[in-house]
């Protein structure tokens, strides 16, 4: 991260003991901005709020026999987010969220009610999760939720377990008339979104699949959608 650093005006210290998910937050955050037509100068002191999704801590397990004054922040999960509104200097929402693996759509549906607020002009948001050590995926096996074979069979009836993934992604929204005016390259709309919970079903971690169905409608009248106009269906853990 050596460039990384001098852009970012990270010292050295300060960057060995920050979690690499917040160094993947910056470097993609970054990019996609720039991507949407945007620089360290327009986005200074900009209403541009940023929102997160991360749900692992692992960084914080391997720091804890090791201690600097950049610890604290660069393994708390609040910081994730609002790293990056301090390096860019953005002033709207800075918010890390962490509702386990939908932790970066829940950021996506907070994000987008913010614009429709008006509570920022932009936002960036991202996902991401790093597996640095092995502790979650041993308790998930004497759980027995992850897959034996390796490979998810979602709505299979083969289906064993699910496969952790890792990475960082991210994407910038905007009001659809603001995205019109300014003539930017629009690549999707967001029509509508919700968030729910299970409620009481088999167990903690087992799905319910009359809540789903209920947060799936209610997503499609606000967007007002029938679900007869659905032709791509994407579904994640």
């Amino acid at each position: 991260m050596g460039r990384g650093r001098a852009f970012f005006g990270i010292s050295a210290m300060e960057a060995s003991s920050m979690d690499p998910q917040q160094r993947l937050l910056l470097e993609v955050g970054y990019t996609a901005l720039y991507v949407a037509g945007e620089s360290k100068g327009s986005l200074l002191q900009s209403s541009t709020g940023v929102f997160v999704g991360i749900s692992t801590n692992d960084w914080t397990r391997l720091m804890s026999e090791w201690a600097s004054v950049y610890t604290g922040t660069g393994a708390a999960a609040s910081i994730a987010a609002n790293r990056v509104s301090y390096i860019l200097g953005l002033k709207g929402p800075s918010v890390s969220m962490d509702t386990a693996c939908s932790s970066g759509l829940v950021a996506l549906d907070i994000a987008a009610q913010n614009l429709k607020r008006g509570r920022c002009s932009l936002a960036f948001v991202a996902g991401v999760n790093l597996m640095l050590t092995p502790h979650v995926t041993v308790a998930h096996c004497k759980a027995r939720m992850l897959s034996m074979s390796g490979r998810c069979k979602t709505f299979d009836e083969s289906a064993d377990g699910y496969v952790r993934g890792e990475g960082c992604s991210g994407l910038v929204l905007k009001r659809l008339s603001d995205a019109t005016a300014a003539g930017d390259r629009v690549l999707a709309v967001v029509r509508g979104s919700a968030v729910n919970q299970d409620g009481r079903s088999a167990s903690l971690t087992a799905p319910n699949g009359p809540s789903q169905e209920e947060v799936i409608l209610t997503a499609l009248q606000e967007a007002q959608v029938s679900p007869l106009d659905v032709d791509c269906v994407r579904a994640g853990a």
